[in-house]
């Protein structure tokens, strides 16, 4: 069997993913499946670990799991995103974990184990992947989706946030980005905003925020784009705007379902090349995860990442039954 290589974030979900990967570790050894494990010490670490250990494979087919959540994914991706050797596989480990959400892997971290042992050496599915490119001359890559103005603003607090840490503990942490959402519901100002969907432009004198999304879900198990697929060579892009504060949250907590999309201030488009500028710099995030500011440019990788997942068939509104193994 060929060697599993590892990248896990100790620090993931409060620190239980230390535990997470104590267990895997376990059953690991137990059934002599050959592995090499790294741990995160910093920010930015996994991509670096990611980068080097797909550059000393030499070319040779190897499989890397990440071991937390989605920001540690994000951090793996950016690691691999231009190596066609490498196929991806996920162990969930945080407190959101929209991508096992997306590609039927199983919650629980021994049933992930067990779908990527039973998978990773068979042909993996191709996803689309997509790269912004900002602050002058750099490249992020996203395989969930990307977002401007509120949404950015609520997934930077949430990750600098207490509460959150402390609703990990009980296993809530993905509570933070509701609590945090009305927060900021009250203080925050809509912004004009400018997108260009292959060409074609758009102009809002009071946008909440735009999200690009390659799948359906983002913060936490919201269905932002219901009708995005991972491997169709398309981004699908949401524009909330011009709408009042008690309103945007109605249509928050429409989101769950995917219902938003029947507002009539919430338009959505797909295309392979989005750019967004607006007057004054706002805020950008990536899988969650801060990068800087606007303006930048998206566009579609097609085909650009081997994962191992679910069933295709199971992609994205079911969720794979597998049962946990000991």
């Amino acid at each position: 069997m060929d060697k599993i290589y590892f990248i896990v974030n100790p620090n993931a979900k409060n620190g239980s993913c230390r535990e997470i990967w104590r267990n895997i570790e376990g059953i690991l050894i137990e059934f002599c499946i050959p592995f090499l494990a790294f741990f995160t010490e910093y920010p930015g670490h996994a991509t670096e670990l990611a980068e080097s250990i797909a550059l000393n494979a030499n070319g040779k087919p190897i499989t890397i799991a990440a071991v937390g959540g989605d920001g540690t994914l994000h951090e793996v991706v950016n690691g691999i995103a231009d190596k066609s050797n490498v196929s991806l596989g996920f162990i969930p480990g945080g407190s959101g974990n929209d991508f096992s959400r997306g590609f039927a892997i199983p919650k629980k971290a021994a049933a992930a184990l067990r779908l990527l042992i039973e998978n990773h050496s068979m042909a993996s599915h191709l996803i689309d992947l997509g790269k912004i490119q900002h602050n002058e001359l750099q490249e992020t890559y996203f395989m969930n989706n990307m977002g401007v103005g509120f949404d950015a603003v609520v997934a930077k607090e949430a990750n600098e946030s207490e509460m959150k840490r402390l609703l990990n503990r009980f296993s809530l942490g993905r509570l933070v980005y509701v609590y945090i959402l009305i927060k900021k519901l009250l203080t925050f100002r809509c912004l004009p905003i400018r997108i260009a969907v292959d060409g074609k432009e758009y102009k809002y004198d009071a946008a909440w925020f735009v999200t690009v999304s390659n799948q359906q879900y983002y913060g936490g198990g919201m269905k932002i784009a219901p009708e995005a697929l991972p491997d169709d060579g398309l981004l699908d892009v949401t524009v909330v705007h011009n709408l009042s504060r008690w309103k945007l949250l109605i249509i928050f907590i429409s989101v769950f379902w995917g219902k938003h999309t029947f507002f009539r201030e919430v338009e959505q488009f797909t295309g392979k090349s989005i750019s967004i500028r607006s007057e004054n710099n706002v805020l950008t995030h990536a899988d969650g995860e801060v990068i800087g500011m606007t303006p930048l440019h998206i566009q579609t990788c097609p085909k650009a990442l081997k994962i191992v997942s679910g069933k295709r068939e199971a992609w994205p509104t079911e969720e794979l039954k597998i049962d946990d193994c000991h």
